[in-house]
């Protein structure tokens, strides 16, 4: 047939002998060759033999050898050939015979027209042939097919045994799960229980494919229902980023139009105010360009009358001089006209380059499966996404606070997260390897960054969208850090006192803990007013070594010397305490924070607790405990998706668990 020689010559040739395949086997790189043509080859190529490889003639990759300690013309005994090669060769290939005379008759020497195939025989037949062929006992049960016009009749392949290369693989042993020659079964397959032949398996073999094709097929369906989902999708999203790509633009033009009103309005104004000016100096300049012959003529006078001999003259010009008249001739009123005295242009370079670096027309977020995803935009705490404190502890993420280039066993003492162009940025202070770092997710990737400090950080706060405070009380300090969310320092300040805890109250001020005392301070450190709250007589501030603001602006300090949770005012007002004094059931009160919708969480150290408060104080329940995986807990926090991170001091990681909403 036509397309049986045309399949053959295009796609069933090697390219090294131009023959049809011969025992083919298909390499890594996917191009096929007769296996004795591919060994030949590797045969003439030292570094293939000393690689232990096949060498593809085509494009010279290298195929691994599975037994190279074997004969190199068997090494490409184990390479078989694609499904595609070996089913084209076994459909259209030398396999495959186009019938149309009647085998039989065609060794007698005769020209019959064949009407049936008999498959066991492999022999097409005419119709007296085929009467008897149905006669004779050993083939009347054969299967056989009629011929009704040309058809492609595939031939059995016989395969041949490795080790035995003159006998066919018939036999099949269960137990060894291995096919093999009738040589193989008596040398190798005697003990084995359960060697048939490999026909009587077909049946079973057939319908395990039959099954395996029905779930293939069902894949299938399931596969082009997904592919039109996807299809619909590819096209929905492209017209979404369409709409993305016309609003980035849109924002740009309205950035640009804004920028050029600002830029309009200054150059109007320069205009105004400089036409006036240059009016101020014109009209001086031909006052004065006036005044000079004035000024001459009256000097050619006065030179006149010293000439004359009149004594009266003399007298006379001596008194106009006097007055004034002689010296104003010529003079302007300058008093009545406010005059610009110079323009400038105050240009603020640094400020125009910050507001530029500010400036953003929007962030792309990229959401990925899997990890707990601190790289979408945060939700505002408005949202359906706030902590619910009555739902059950769901532990999300692990973060191991130990980083390359950690010396020492890793202390996390306090934390805050904020949302740094569109990725929330865990922040926390490494006491014992006198570092900040910082832990955030970028491209489904976990990153960090580490920022040395000259001591050991204690506490840390928020202070802008991506700037946070560090008390660093060893060395009486603290350290502003930019949030990048890279971490960069700012500056350094320098305190009269050794703080530990820190807060900031407001854009200007910040409250830093110390013995026995609440500071508020301004932002270069310097000391404003101290906190001393008593009662019955007595101080009740001792370690305040946690501190917190809630959002009505009042101070929340987590007191390990007193073991209480006192609520502060920025004046020193006490609005409550927890426990009240004298009842105490906590061991070692560490971080604190407040939620949006203003309960307050408190971490206790020895009892490996995380304490949940009411607004005013009142004790609700301890919402996570030694059960949930906390240890040693220090700082805390919440971030605006309904996440509680807490500080496991000795094991070195952050806890990052949220709460699902109760039924």
């Amino acid at each position: 047939m036509a397309t049986s020689q045309k399949l053959q010559e295009d796609f069933l040739t090697c390219t090294i002998c131009t023959e049809v395949f011969d025992n083919p086997c298909t390499l890594v790189c996917y191009h096929t060759f007769c296996r004795k043509c591919v060994v030949s080859y590797t045969k003439t190529k030292p570094e293939a033999i000393n690689a232990k490889s096949l060498l593809c003639p085509f494009c010279s990759k290298m195929t691994k050898v599975s037994t190279p300690e074997r004969p190199i013309d068997e090494w490409a005994d184990d390479v078989k050939p694609s499904f595609v090669i070996q089913g084209l060769l076994d459909s259209f290939g030398p396999g495959c015979t186009d019938t149309k005379n009647c085998t039989c008759c065609h060794r007698e020497g005769e020209t019959t027209p064949a009407t049936v195939w008999c498959s066991v025989c492999e022999d097409a037949l005419c119709d007296v042939c085929a009467r008897v062929h149905s006669r004779i006992s050993s083939s009347r049960h054969h299967d056989t097919t009629a011929l009704t016009s040309e058809a492609i009749i595939p031939k059995k392949r016989n395969i041949k045994c490795k080790e035995h290369k003159d006998k066919n693989i018939k036999f099949l042993c269960k137990d060894c799960k291995k096919v093999t020659c009738h040589t193989c079964c008596v040398i190798y397959h005697r003990k084995c229980e359960s060697v048939v032949t490999l026909e009587s398996e077909l049946p079973a073999l057939k319908s395990q494919l039959l099954n395996k094709k029905e779930t293939i097929s069902n894949k299938q369906i399931q596969m082009e229902a997904k592919v039109d989902a996807f299809r619909v999708n590819v096209v929905s999203e492209k017209a979404r980023y369409a709409r993305m790509e016309h609003d980035i633009k849109s924002f740009g033009n309205n950035a640009r139009e804004k920028i050029t009103l600002m830029e309009n309005k200054l150059l109007d104004e320069l205009r105004e105010v400089s036409e006036k000016h240059i009016e101020q100096l014109t009209a001086d300049l031909k006052s004065g360009e006036m005044s000079v012959p004035m000024y001459r003529q009256q000097t050619e006078l006065i030179d006149q009358i010293l000439q004359s001999e009149c004594d009266m003259d003399v007298y006379e010009m001596y008194q106009g001089c006097e007055s004034g008249d002689v010296d104003a001739v010529g003079d302007v009123d300058l008093k009545k006209v406010q005059r610009i005295v110079k323009i400038t242009l105050r240009h603020n370079g640094e400020m125009l380059r910050r507001a530029l670096d500010d400036l953003q027309l929007g962030e792309i977020d990229v959401q990925y499966d899997g990890m707990v995803n601190l790289e979408a935009t945060p939700v505002s705490q408005d949202t359906s996404n706030v902590l619910d404190l009555k739902g059950a502890p769901v532990l999300q993420d692990t973060i191991n606070v130990r980083v390359a280039g950690d010396a020492n066993q890793v202390y996390p003492v306090d934390l805050t997260v904020l949302p740094v162009n569109g990725t929330d940025t865990v922040v926390v202070t490494d006491y014992n390897n006198n570092s900040v770092k910082s832990f955030y997710t970028r491209n489904k990737q976990r990153r960090h960054s580490k920022l040395s400090l000259g001591g050991k950080p204690w506490g840390i706060t928020r202070l802008k969208h991506n700037q946070v405070a560090v008390t660093v009380p060893g060395s009486s300090q603290i350290i502003t850090v930019e949030v990048n969310p890279d971490l960069v320092l700012l500056s350094t300040i320098t305190t009269s006192k050794q703080y530990r805890g820190i807060t900031s109250l407001t854009p200007s001020t910040l409250a830093a803990g110390s013995d026995r005392c609440v500071d508020i301070l301004d932002m270069r450190g310097n000391f404003l007013r101290s906190i001393k709250p008593i009662d019955s007589g007595k101080e009740i501030i001792d370690a305040p070594d946690f501190l917190c603001k809630t959002r009505t602006g009042n101070i929340l300090v987590s007191d390990g010397g007193s073991k209480r949770v006192l609520c502060l005012t920025a004046e020193g007002d006490v609005v409550f305490t927890y426990p009240t004094t004298g009842h105490t059931t906590l061991r070692l009160l560490r971080g604190i924070t407040s939620t949006s919708t203003c309960d307050i969480l408190v971490t206790d150290y020895y009892q490996h607790t995380v304490v949940h408060l009411t607004e005013s104080g009142q004790f609700v329940r301890n919402i996570l405990t030694k059960d949930d995986d906390v240890s040693f807990p220090q700082g805390v926090c919440v971030d605006g998706r309904g996440r509680v991170y807490i500080c496991n001091y000795r094991s070195g990681e952050i806890k990052v668990f949220s709460f699902s909403k109760t039924v």
